[in-house]
Formats: C-alpha cells, sequence, structure tokens
C-alpha cells in the first residue's frame, strides 16, 4: 500500500473524489456530466488518486457511461486507504467510532467520563481515540484524522467550545488541545451539524442538495444543508430551531430568553412538566411516557403541547429555508408516537406549501452520532484546498 496522502489540492480534485465517494462505482463521463468539468479533466484528477490508492477502477462492474451508449469502467473508493476517529461526548460519556473512508464503521469504544472538567475530558477523549485506534490493526499508519462533536455553540475554524450547556464549558480551546494529545488533526463541530454531514455525504441527503435535520431529545437541534453546503452562519449557529420562541408565556431558557422549543419540548423539559403535574419528584421520562400513553389527563397533554411546539418550529424552518426534505431524529424518538399527529398537523397548518417538503423520520443510536464526527473529518478530507464540495 502506497504511504501518500489524499492528492486533494484543486476544487476539480476535490469534486471528483467526491463525485466517487458519495455516488460510486461510477463512471469518468458521469462525473463529468455531473461535476461540469470536461471528460479531460476528470481523467487528470482522477490518475493521482489512483496512484495513491485513494481509487480503483473496477473492470469487473461495468454501468452504461453518460446513462446510455457502450458501457464505461468505473470508479470506486479504496475503502480501506484512510481511516478516521470520529467521538461523540456527552455530558456523562465519550461514544467513539473508528471507520473507513466511506464512514463504515470497523469499531466502537464508549468510555464513562471522569469529569466535566477540560482536563478530565481532554484525557479521557485521548485514551479513547488511542484504544480504537490499537484494537484495530488494520488502520495502522492510516488514520490522520479525528472528527469530535459536541452539544453547544462551537466555532469550528478555531476548534473551540465556545459554551456547551451540558458540559458547563465555556471557551476552551478542545481541538488543539486534544490534537497535541494524539498527534492527529482534529476537527470540532456541533453534534447536529455533524450529522447533518453524515446525511449529507452518506445518508438521506446524498443526491439531496437542500435539506434539514432536526434532532429531539436532551436538546431540540437542526443543521441546514442548502445548495449542497453546511450552513453555518457568522458565527456558526445558523438553524438553532430549539431557540424559536413558541411560547410568549413560556419558561425561562438556558440561551437567555423564554418560551423557546427546548423549554417545552425537550426531554427534559417533558419529564420536569410531567413530575410536577402528576406530583411525582422522581418521575422518570418512561414512566411519563407509560402515562401519556395511557391518556393520563395530567401527563398526555404535556406530549401534545410539546407536539405543537416542534410542528411550529419545523414549520418555521421549512418557511425561512424551503428544504426537499426534513430529517427527524434524536434520542426523543423513542416517544414519537405521542408527538407524531400533533407534530404533522401543526406543521400542515403552519408550513407554507408543507406537501412539497415530507418529514422523515430516522431513529439513529448514539454510535451514528460518533459516526457523524468521522464524517466531519472525511469533509474536512475534501475541502483540504479549500474548495466548496457539493456531493
Amino acid at each position: 500500500m502506497k504511504t501518500s496522502r489524499a492528492p486533494i489540492n484543486t476544487p476539480a480534485a476535490a469534486l471528483v473524489f467526491s463525485a466517487v465517494l458519495t455516488q460510486g462505482p461510477i463512471a469518468r463521463t458521469d462525473i463529468a456530466r455531473r461535476t461540469g468539468l470536461s471528460s479531460a479533466a476528470v481523467t487528470k484528477a482522477a490518475r493521482p488518486f489512483i496512484d495513491a490508492g485513494y481509487l480503483q477502477e473496477l473492470p469487473g462492474l461495468t454501468v452504461p457511461a453518460g446513462g446510455s451508449g457502450r458501457p464505461a469502467v468505473p470508479l470506486g473508493i479504496r475503502a480501506d486507504r484512510e481511516f478516521f476517529v470520529g467521538v461523540k461526548l456527552t455530558a456523562d460519556e465519550v461514544i467513539g467510532v473508528l471507520t473507513d473512508l466511506t464512514c463504515r464503521p470497523v469499531a466502537s469504544a464508549h468510555r464513562p467520563l471522569s469529569s466535566t472538567s477540560f482536563e478530565d475530558v481532554v484525557a479521557d477523549l485521548g485514551e479513547l481515540v488511542g484504544q480504537l485506534r490499537s484494537d484495530s490493526r488494520v488502520c495502522q499508519g492510516r488514520t490522520h484524522r479525528v472528527g469530535v462533536a459536541v452539544s453547544g455553540d462551537i466555532d469550528r475554524l478555531t476548534g473551540t467550545v465556545r459554551y456547551s450547556p451540558f458540559l458547563g464549558w465555556r471557551g476552551r480551546p478542545l481541538a488543539e488541545r486534544l490534537s497535541r494529545a494524539t498527534g492527529l488533526q482534529v476537527t470540532l463541530e456541533n453534534d447536529v451539524k455533524a450529522l447533518a454531514v453524515s446525511e449529507h455525504l452518506f445518508g438521506e441527503g446524498v443526491g439531496c442538495p437542500n435539506f434539514a435535520l432536526v434532532t429531539v431529545g436532551t436538546g431540540i437541534g437542526s443543521a441546514l444543508v442548502v445548495n449542497g453546503s453546511l450552513v453555518a452562519g457568522a458565527r456558526g449557529v445558523a438553524g438553532e430551531i430549539g431557540h424559536i420562541p413558541v411560547d410568549r408565556d413560556g419558561y425561562d431558557c438556558h440561551c437567555g430568553g423564554a418560551g423557546c422549543v427546548e423549554t417545552v419540548a425537550s426531554t427534559q423539559a417533558l419529564v420536569t412538566a410531567s413530575r410536577t403535574a402528576v406530583g411525582v419528584p422522581a418521575l422518570s421520562l418512561e414512566e411519563a411516557v407509560v402515562l401519556a400513553r395511557c391518556g393520563d389527563p395530567r401527563v398526555l397533554p404535556l406530549f401534545e403541547r410539546a407536539g405543537r411546539a416542534i410542528g411550529r418550529g419545523l414549520a418555521s424552518l421549512a418557511n425561512l429555508v424551503g428544504p426537499e426534505k426534513i430529517i427527524v431524529s434524536g434520542e426523543g424518538l423513542a416517544d414519537f408516537d405521542l408527538l407524531d399527529t400533533t407534530i404533522r398537523t401543526t406543521f400542515d397548518r403552519q408550513a407554507f406549501g408543507a406537501a412539497e417538503c415530507p418529514l422523515i423520520l430516522r431513529p439513529l443510536p448514539f454510535e451514528e452520532w460518533a459516526r457523524g464526527a468521522a464524517a466531519v473529518a472525511v469533509h474536512d478530507l475534501l475541502n483540504v484546498s479549500g474548495a466548496s464540495v457539493s456531493p
């Protein structure tokens, strides 16, 4: 196996490699048609990737060139050419995966946090990354990048956690410190945006240049892909659906506002409201869900209220951005049956042209959040040259 790194040093190289990664196996003529590059430019850009072992010709598999005509030998990805570590950081544990170039997990690990102090978390992350690399011999010498997904306000350019309410952090240079601890290049991203990158490159968003991802759980998060690019906004906080005000008389939110979607529809908000309604301070979310499914008049209206809040938030997002689809995911989907009808009814009533914007339910385990972090590292590889990559 050659040891040279991916030769992504021009926009054309990034476009060609991205097309094969997300849509391959694919003929050179189809790459030219989809990217707008000439056939000669595609061939010139592909050759260094073949020489470096990132792409391969697949003579045993032929596809129609340009959809018709004589079959062509397609290009495919050498998935084991490079490996990536993805890490999802929560308030009490670290979930990590080691993936190949197509973000297929080849190893995974969980590790409880020693504490939420910055130094302890950096140490825990470093040990988890080391464990994943040592547990899989196939990746030796071929792992150069780590993606880390954290809930909160993240500055991806500087690798800083500006604010994470669940960790209690402000202004922490996590990417720089973890890079120093592991010797690897580290990309830090908001966890919902990382999940959107994964969907864009390898999931529901492949071939869909305009979509939104919304997560329901401890927080209510969202990320936007517009014209094939993840929208960050001026300070990296674009798409914060959880902080759209939906209740003018609602509770104060940790963001400083009041009546936000999160204050009504997050799992913690539902637990708190259910405990108050039932008069049981130790009531769990699972117990509240059972009561609601039994039609308990003290609890069921709280879930209906949460569904209306989420539906209004989704409608606001659809009206402002006009996505082709909205993917709904997150750990809060465990009780989605209690929210589904109310969400869809509210969304259909409030969203302009809602029939043209389907809601797609995608329950995902925490390992998928870690895979999203790995996808961010892959995406970072594609943008080495600063090219705008639109699969």
